[in-house]
């Protein structure tokens, strides 16, 4: 198992220099940034040549990406437009979305998973079908009605919660936002959790532990939904990024100052190093994510034995 870790850290180093070499070139490939910091003014020549100097933007691309990413082992993610640095943002919009994705992930991972379980295991019945319906209802909806929708009946209309998460953002009100973001991933895990049970009910093991006696109670629990969660899993692991780079939608509905927030701000300002920056850190979470998904097998499965 050591031996497997290292290997796919190794593994993980090329991957991550390809992405953020990507994401720089098509980043700061594009515009002006110099323009972008002084809006629909006309800079100074000798302003601008100082600051293209400051933020080596007459060096080649390549030259440029290989000063920023010594920057980023440094701990300098460079500087916003208004002079501040990437850091103190990057501290103070992702542990905001962080506690947005573990409400999300956790209403997706309980909930999802409990209804494509008893549904799986009523495979043919109402409550099969019902689930079956619904998740396709909520599949079909995009992200953003589902979002104006409950922020209008349950925080304007009803006053149940607040229409827009307050200052700090605590968990108490980030339950509807994470709610919208994981409404769609809940629907997935459902669909897949329910197929997935429903083949290992007939599978012969299974057939076998209940030919030993063996309690039904145990028999779901410790035979087939273990075998039945390793695509789950998978499908969890890698959703960790996108429930945080599809936070968004969900940020701007309720006015979050998190992940989402900061990049849509660094793209209108046209600020390369905040969007770089916070898309880095995010490329990260997607590598360790799959790191973790690769290491749960293990444990869910096993069979599965890293060399």
């Amino acid at each position: 198992m050591g031996r497997y870790v290292i290997r796919r850290l190794l593994q993980m180093v090329p991957v991550f220099i390809g992405t953020t070499l990507l994401i720089f070139v098509m980043v700061y490939g594009l515009g002006d940034p110099v323009a972008a910091m002084f809006g629909d003014r006309t800079p100074d020549p000798a302003t601008a040549a100082q600051i293209r100097h400051d933020l080596h933007l007459n060096d080649p691309l390549i030259q440029q990406y290989g000063i920023y990413m010594w920057g980023i082992l440094t701990g300098d993610f460079g500087k916003a437009a208004n002079g501040q640095p990437v850091t103190e943002l990057l501290g103070t919009a992702y542990p905001v979305t962080l506690r947005l994705t573990v409400v999300a992930f956790v209403i997706e991972a309980v909930v999802g998973v409990a209804l494509g379980l008893f549904a799986g295991l009523r495979r043919g019945r109402f409550f099969d079908t019902g689930v079956l319906a619904m998740t396709l209802i909520v599949v079909s909806i995009p992200t953003f009605v589902t979002g104006f929708v409950l922020q209008y009946f349950f925080g304007v209309k009803w006053g149940i919660v607040h229409p827009s998460v307050g200052e700090g953002a605590p968990f108490k009100d980030l339950i509807m936002p994470g709610l919208v973001l994981a409404g769609v991933s809940l629907a997935y895990v459902a669909r897949l959790t329910r197929t997935s049970v429903a083949e290992n009910t007939r599978a012969d093991y299974l057939r076998t532990a209940v030919a030993k006696g063996l309690p039904r109670r145990r028999v779901i629990t410790n035979h087939m939904l273990r075998n039945s969660l390793i695509p789950v899993v998978t499908f969890l692991g890698t959703d960790i990024g996108n429930l945080m780079a599809g936070a968004l939608v969900t940020e701007r509905i309720f006015n979050i100052h998190g992940v989402g927030y900061q990049i849509y701000q660094g793209i209108v300002h046209n600020n390369p190093p905040t969007v770089v920056g916070f898309v880095t850190v995010l490329v990260i979470v997607f590598l360790l994510a799959n790191l973790l998904v690769d290491l749960l097998y293990a444990v869910l499965d096993p069979r599965i034995r890293y060399a």
